[in-house]
């Protein structure tokens, strides 16, 4: 069985739905940019601050916002696979971009080693000769050496980490103002949820839906005699 993926972009002042899109694609990563711009466009603004749930977290997509005036506040997926085997994460690696290093747990300097292209990105690597005699290395690595690499435009991502840190009530923000109309919208369409198939006359239906949740929010913000004004200018 298919399966459909809704994509919305909600106003956090009044739960409007401002567009949206359906897919057949079973995660979100490559939607930040799209999702934000249609968004933009369609409130014609020259700026747009957005907040998203980790599942959108993509260095590229975040690159793409901040290349288009769109400021992302989203959490940073943690899957570090040193984590998980209980050694150091990249996040105890602290970057110095005036000498283009890293400090690493131990206080030894990880260096600029060199750069390769991996899936279509620059990345750089970096490690410490240091790495074979150090006292802690049983907690970094169970390598020779403990590599680091990092994209050429990580400083974008680290900016919107620290953004999100500075202003955490934005996620609440977030949660508060998508579950007003998915929740509408899930009552509306019982458990059953779709009524059609093919990705076509689903998207079809998913229109239908936000219309009329849109309708119903705007009569109950303006009320009948001035959107009937409204309707008629």
């Amino acid at each position: 069985m298919v399966g459909y993926n809704v994509q919305t972009a909600v106003d956090a002042t009044h739960h409007l739905i401002v567009t949206h899109e359906v897919t057949n694609v079973g995660h979100d990563r490559h939607q930040l940019h799209h999702m934000a711009q249609q968004a933009k466009e369609a409130i014609g603004a020259e700026t747009l601050a957005v907040a998203a749930n980790r599942g959108y977290f993509k260095g590229e997509e975040i690159l793409a916002c901040k290349q288009s005036k769109i400021t992302t506040y989203l959490p940073k997926p943690q899957t570090s696979g040193s984590t998980k085997k209980g050694l150091f994460s990249k996040r105890n690696f602290i970057y110095h971009a005036d000498d283009n290093e890293y400090t690493c747990p131990s206080g030894e300097r990880p260096i600029w080693r060199f750069e390769t292209v991996e899936k279509g990105l620059k990345l750089h690597n970096y490690w410490s000769s240091h790495c074979p005699n150090c006292s802690i290395k049983s907690q970094c690595t169970t390598s020779a050496y403990r590599r680091v690499t990092r994209w050429e435009h990580e400083a974008v991502v680290e900016t919107a980490e620290a953004r999100l840190n500075r202003e955490p009530e934005r996620m609440r923000t977030r949660r508060e103002t998508v579950e007003h109309p998915f929740g509408t919208l899930k009552a509306w369409m019982s458990s059953t949820h779709f009524q059609t198939k093919t990705l076509k006359h689903v998207s079809t239906e998913m229109r239908l839906h936000v219309l009329a949740y849109n309708f119903k929010r705007v009569l109950a913000i303006l009320g009948v005699t001035p959107l009937l004004n409204a309707i008629q200018a």
